[in-house]
């Protein structure tokens, strides 16, 4: 091929995906959660896919498609055509921890576009009232002085509570037991009653019981206070320095999907996620909204996936 043929044709290619960008959406854009309704990742959906139908004058619709800790939705994402129509609203798990824990049947880095940030839920430390610790450190020296007799509840192998609890066991050196539940609702059930000692559980869960007397809360995973809870120190603060476990989620679509669309749907949701009756809301429930641009937000899944391998690694975590 003579180079001013390859220049046109080059030349053609970027212009119609240029014209292609520029008319997206024509048809309605599927938002796929590999989560069930009820979450804050579903919450997040439904706000967003509402603000993005009402700007755009197309549907924008939230399909829930849970299991295999998410991967069922996220691997129908990867596979799908790569025109923006398709995109998944994730979290840490798919999209990070379960990298280093399942045979995946996609390619986290390789089969997706990152499109933005868009908030972290905020994990309490929360402990039954019989646990005879008031802070962070006098947990640690419970736990040291009682190797293997305080439990810890999660809602599953590989989310984000579980791994607080690796990473306690690992920063704190202490001998503590992980006990993993079909959901965070069962491991709250048995906490309140008593069954198990605590939880790294999350922040709209766990906080009316706190505020009842029914849980007490030692510290916040995140690298900052929680402004729901201002009075709470994280648990850096509180005796572990390094400690911090975001909850995060965030918006991708499929690989090789143009970057004008990419770029296109980045503007749109960072517009919403900053509209302030978006915001307030989502703050209600917990989740704080951070965004970010395309770039940065691949860069930050790409370190969470370093990360967290490593503390599979170090803390021996098999799937149960």
């Amino acid at each position: 091929m003579k180079l001013s043929t390859l220049i046109a044709a080059i030349t053609l290619m970027s212009a119609c995906t240029a014209a292609f960008a520029q008319s997206y959406p024509v048809r309605p854009i599927r938002m796929i959660l590999g989560f069930a309704p009820g979450g804050s990742t579903d919450l997040v959906a439904r706000l967003v896919a509402q603000k993005m139908a009402e700007s755009w004058g197309q549907q924008v619709v939230v399909d829930n498609r849970p299991g295999a800790n998410g991967m069922i939705g996220a691997d129908l994402v990867a596979k799908a055509n790569p025109d923006g129509y398709s995109v998944l609203l994730s979290s840490i798990g798919p999209m990070a921890i379960n990298a280093s824990l399942y045979k995946m049947p996609y390619d986290i880095v390789a089969d997706f576009a990152p499109i933005t940030y868009t908030g972290n839920v905020t994990n309490l430390l929360v402990v039954h009232p019989s646990v005879a610790a008031t802070s962070v450190k006098e947990l640690i020296a419970l736990a040291k002085a009682q190797p293997g007799k305080l439990t810890f509840g999660s809602s599953g192998t590989g989310g984000a509570p579980h791994m607080a609890v690796e990473l306690f066991r690992i920063l704190a050196g202490v001998n503590v037991v992980h006990v993993p539940y079909k959901g965070g609702g069962p491991a709250m059930a048995d906490l309140v009653g008593g069954q198990i000692s605590g939880s790294f559980a999350s922040m709209p869960s766990s906080i009316p019981f706190v505020r009842a007397g029914k849980l007490r809360a030692l510290a916040v995973t995140a690298p900052k206070r929680s402004p729901a809870e201002p009075q709470v120190p994280t648990i850096s603060e509180a005796g572990i320095p390094g400690f911090a476990v975001l909850d995060w989620q965030g918006l991708f679509t499929t690989g090789k999907t143009p970057p004008a669309v990419v770029n296109k749907l980045n503007a749109e949701v960072v517009r919403i996620l900053a509209l302030p009756d978006v915001a307030e809301r989502l703050a209600t429930a917990g989740v704080e909204v951070q965004t970010s641009t395309p770039r940065e937000w691949g860069d930050f899944v790409k370190s969470e996936i370093a990360k967290w391998g490593k503390v599979v690694k170090d803390a021996g975590v098999k799937v149960e």
